[in-house]
């Protein structure tokens, strides 16, 4: 169990912020990216293919420190964000999101 913020040995917890990008997994039907790729000559698009169409989900996480997060988001992510079965996911750190650990980080 976590350390009250504030009580005694209780290490002060930042914010970071994450995407995570999910798309199908390769050789899984991808109705949407179909349609899209099938879309593209009727708008005078060319040179574009093997469209594939996801999700991006972004989420702030309090934590210790990045390593915290990032394993809270990987476990989101493979727990509840995806399909493991048909789908798959990337994880992007978009930086910090609290003053106590922006420094360094451009806005």
């Amino acid at each position: 169990m976590s350390t009250p913020e504030g009580a005694p040995g209780a290490r002060p917890a930042a914010s970071f912020r994450f995407a995570v990008n999910v798309t199908p997994r390769e050789g899984i039907l991808d109705p949407q990216g179909r349609a899209v790729e099938q879309s593209l000559p009727h708008l005078g698009v060319a040179g574009v293919g093997h469209v594939r169409v996801g999700r991006r989900v972004e989420l702030t996480v309090d934590a210790a420190d990045l390593p915290a997060a990032r394993a809270v988001v990987d476990h989101l992510a493979a727990a509840l964000l995806s399909n493991p079965l048909i789908e798959q996911f990337d994880v992007e750190v978009l930086g910090a999101a609290s003053s106590t650990a922006t420094a360094g980080v451009a806005r």
